[in-house]
This record gives structure tokens, C-alpha cells and sequence, in this order.
């Protein structure tokens, strides 16, 4: 019995932490920025579906008004594939969002990476996160975590066979996700501070920062 219980805390840890923060794109309130977090690319180098719906979203939250700028954070670790470049293309190309208003994170190799960064290298506080939903509650506690005021935007897939086992699968991610929270405390790598968000939301419209 204290195995079982032992082996759901992490995920409830996931769920308690982040009760009340998960959104949709039409109720999402507003932030400074959205975080977009990689989700693979097809063998053409173009973004996977689920990782096309995301940006999608984004793209949504932009264009209404609900964030000032993107941050496409993913893979670049080996030559070939790089998730932010394939990111940032199809927010601008497919998606009509202006190109200096996408910054991109070439080392969010996981989620706790993309979260770190993003508060210590690129000085995000507080963010709209979006990715799946079976995702964004464990993003968000990680998120909240690194120290970002964040709340989820969770897009809805149709419950496929690849759903359902991604489901369980962050059953398993969440017990990585208490670890990396309670001892990794640094990104895998850190680098310098990275100005390009705030030269956009110093330069943008006011209106967006306030989350309501």
C-alpha cells in the first residue's frame, strides 16, 4: 500500500499544482508571451501534426491579442533536425505571424529544459503555455517550478491509440518532472541571457501583459 501511494505522488503533484490553470485557446487570458514546446518532425523536416496543431493555437492566441510574442522551444541537438527553425518557419509562412515577433530556443531538449531556459536564459515571469492536453498540466508544474507564472492551453487531439499511450506515458514523465523540479535546478545548458523577448515586449503595444 505505501508503494502504490508512493507511485502516485508525482502525478498528483502534476494535477494538485496546476488545479484551476488549464485553459482553452478562446478563454486563455492574457500574457506577455506563449511557449510553444516541440513535438517532433516529420521526415520532410516539417512539423508533426500534433506539433502543427500547437502552433496553430499559438498562432490563435497571437492574432487575437492574447499574447505579444512566441517562443518555439525544441530539438537542435544533432545535426539535420532542428525543431525550433521548423517551428518558426510555419508560425511565419503558414500562420502569418510576423517573423520578429517569434524567438526560438534551440536546447529545449525536454520539457524541464524548455522551462528552465526559458525563465533563466530568455527571462520569461509569466507565459501562456500551450501544448496538448495529456502535456500542459505536467508543463505547467514544471513551468511554475523554474518560476513562471504560467497557465496551460491545452489543444484537444481525438482520443487515437497514440493518445491513449502518451496519456500513460506522462504517468511515467511525471516522476522525471518531480525529480528535475526538486534536484535539477539548472538547465542541461544554461548559456547567457538571451534579449530577444524582452526587445519585443519593450517595443510592443501595452495591453497584454496584465493576466486576467
Amino acid at each position: 500500500m505505501a508503494a502504490a501511494v508512493l507511485a502516485t505522488l508525482p502525478s498528483a503533484w502534476v494535477y494538485t499544482s496546476t488545479e484551476g490553470r488549464v485553459r482553452t485557446v478562446e478563454n486563455a487570458p492574457h500574457a506577455p508571451v506563449a511557449v510553444v514546446f516541440g513535438a517532433g518532425l516529420r521526415a520532410d523536416g516539417e512539423p508533426s501534426g500534433w506539433l502543427a496543431h500547437r502552433l496553430d493555437a499559438a498562432a490563435e492566441l497571437y492574432h487575437d491579442g492574447r499574447v505579444r510574442a512566441l517562443l518555439v522551444t525544441g530539438d537542435n541537438s544533432r545535426e539535420g533536425y532542428n525543431e525550433p527553425e521548423a517551428m518558426r518557419r510555419y508560425l511565419v509562412a503558414e500562420r502569418g505571424v510576423p517573423a520578429a515577433h517569434v524567438v526560438a530556443d534551440y536546447a529545449g531538449f525536454n520539457t524541464w529544459n524548455s522551462c528552465a531556459r526559458a525563465h533563466d536564459v530568455f527571462g520569461v515571469t509569466r507565459a501562456l503555455l500551450v501544448s496538448q492536453e495529456f502535456h500542459v498540466r505536467r508543463a505547467l508544474a514544471l513551468c511554475e517550478a523554474a518560476g513562471i507564472e504560467a497557465w496551460g492551453v491545452g489543444v484537444h487531439e481525438w482520443r487515437s491509440p497514440l493518445w491513449i499511450y502518451s496519456g500513460l506515458r506522462e504517468m511515467a514523465a511525471s516522476f522525471t518532472a518531480a525529480w528535475d523540479a526538486a534536484f535539477t535546478p539548472e538547465p542541461q545548458f544554461d548559456g547567457p541571457p538571451e534579449s530577444g523577448l524582452r526587445e519585443i515586449l519593450d517595443g510592443g503595444a501595452e495591453g497584454a501583459d496584465e493576466a486576467g
